[in-house]
């Protein structure tokens, strides 16, 4: 597509899913969401993300909210913008797959609970993995998206992303592909080669871009990728952006229409939703958005920004914070071992425990855990290179022995899951299958989920703070108006 091809350009929104799951690990409430969403609703948007399988994990295990009633509720307040939602593989919240019929209910409470937009993933490409969910969705009658998860590897190629492209459009009939960068390991010069290859292989069908600004390179291959003939970008509303979360809504708007792309959102609404978001922040003691350094060894090792302060907290306490380095360049070599799978969940995971045994024990593959055996023996999914004939043995050897060589077929749970909770809806009865033990109860016993934010006023908030000191016995203040 010519350079001067100046086309409109479609927004998709990560505020209320990923640019909070980055910056406050997912600890938006519904509350924090309601006060705004109607505005939202009218900022233009192509989509609004909402929700992926992370946030239903924190609304249960942490908030203590019905996850399923902030969907009703945005539902009920966002009417002409359609709500996305992003599923995981065939494993949802688990690191195992789940039964196919798990699979199918959980898209079919999306959609009965107001999503108009379903798409899936895999870590590993594995197409199969991500049809369970789009058919569903087709089937269901919604828009529905596939995506191609990004890495760097010598067997992420071009040609694969161009060939599961092709897969998804002809075995899923998806409405659009989504280039997914959950690392932010894109490059420009990456993107200039990938966009058009894609472009000629999905025709007229929408092509999204999803980066992070970990390396703060994704505005630039935003622009490029444009530019290049993608349709559509995720950001994020400042200052809910940069650092870990996507680039900005406010400047990629601004340009993009430097360079005569027509963005359709109001600059104005937008505006005033960040500027709710940044109180909230501030009120909340959450962090903001920065603007982050390059940093080329990032792309060495492609550990997540998440995995990263906690290796640094945990390796601290046990007395070996000198490791930091040595383990995130075991992480590179672990990953390279294990076939290049890539840095997200559940195979950020497996590759970053892996590292944390073999740096601390100083014994490679000694100690191994559950999830890299199975990994390893294909149960999350075709790998896209061999694990390293070596380091397979010694996974096999110190593995596990109660998982068998090869995967078994799982039974179908939605009829039992139904018998064993008979008085349930669907929507409680899904959750209960995801969340073991009392984790759903607890949810329930915490009572009416709180729907209105009040901003305490400045003066109230720095008396709060004054108390929670011990030293202090007494205030005075004096002024008008106090």
């Amino acid at each position: 597509m010519p350079a001067n091809d100046c086309r409109g350009v479609g927004v998709i929104d990560t505020t209320l899913r990923d640019a909070h799951q980055c910056l406050w690990a997912t600890r938006m409430t519904t509350a924090m969401m309601l006060p705004v969403a109607g505005r939202m609703d009218r900022c233009g948007f192509a989509q609004i993300d909402l929700a992926g399988t992370i946030q239903f994990d924190v609304c249960v295990r942490f908030l203590r909210e019905d996850p399923w009633q902030r969907v009703r509720l945005m539902r009920e307040r966002v009417v002409n913008t359609p709500l996305r939602s992003l599923v995981r593989s065939k494993n949802l919240v688990s690191f195992d797959i789940l039964p196919d019929d798990i699979i199918e209910l959980w898209v079919e409470r999306l959609v009965a609970n107001g999503f108009r937009v379903v798409g899936a993933f895999d870590g590993l490409n594995d197409l199969d993995n991500m049809l369970a969910s789009i058919r569903v969705a087709k089937k269901l009658g919604v828009y529905a998206f596939g995506a191609l998860s990004y890495s760097l590897s010598p067997v992420h190629t071009d040609e694969l992303y161009v060939r599961t492209a092709r897969a998804l459009i002809k075995r899923g009939k998806v409405d659009a592909i989504m280039l997914k960068d959950a690392g932010g390991l894109l490059t420009v010069d990456r993107i200039r080669t990938l966009v058009p290859k894609l472009k000629r292989a999905i025709g007229n069908i929408p092509l999204e871009l999803h980066s992070h600004c970990l390396t703060g390179v994704a505005p630039l291959v935003y622009l490029e990728g444009i530019r290049a003939g993608a349709d559509q970008i995720h950001s994020s509303i400042a200052p809910l952006a940069n650092g870990a979360a996507q680039p900005s809504t406010q400047s990629m708007a601004r340009n993009l229409r430097a360079q005569g792309h027509e963005v359709n959102i109001d600059d104005a609404l937008i505006e005033e939703v960040g500027e709710h978001f940044r109180r909230v922040a501030e009120q909340e003691n959450k962090p903001l958005g920065q603007l982050l350094e390059y940093d080329a060894f990032h792309y060495e090792h492609q550990v997540p920004g998440g995995m990263m302060s906690n290796f640094k907290s945990q390796l601290a306490e046990a007395g070996l914070a000198h490791k930091f380095q040595p383990l995130l360049e075991e992480c590179a070599r672990v990953r390279k071992e294990l076939g290049y799978p890539i840095m997200i969940t559940p195979f950020s995971q497996l590759v970053g425990t892996q590292a944390v045994f073999n740096v601390v024990h100083g014994e490679r593959y000694r100690f191994v855990p559950d999830e890299v055996k199975k990994y390893a023996l294909g149960y999350y999914g075709k790998l896209l290179a061999p694990v390293a004939p070596d380091v397979l043995d010694r996974i096999i050897e110190n593995g596990s022995n109660r998982i068998p060589r090869k995967p078994e077929p799982l039974a179908p749970a939605v009829k039992r899951l139904r018998e064993q909770y008979p008085s349930a809806s669907d929507d409680e009865r899904i959750l209960r299958y995801m969340f073991a033990g009392p984790q759903v109860d607890d949810m329930l016993a915490a009572g009416a989920m709180k729907t209105s934010y009040r901003f305490e006023n400045p003066l109230v908030r720095l008396v709060r703070e004054l108390a929670k000191r011990p030293r202090i016995a007494r205030v005075r203040m004096s002024g008008a108006g106090i």
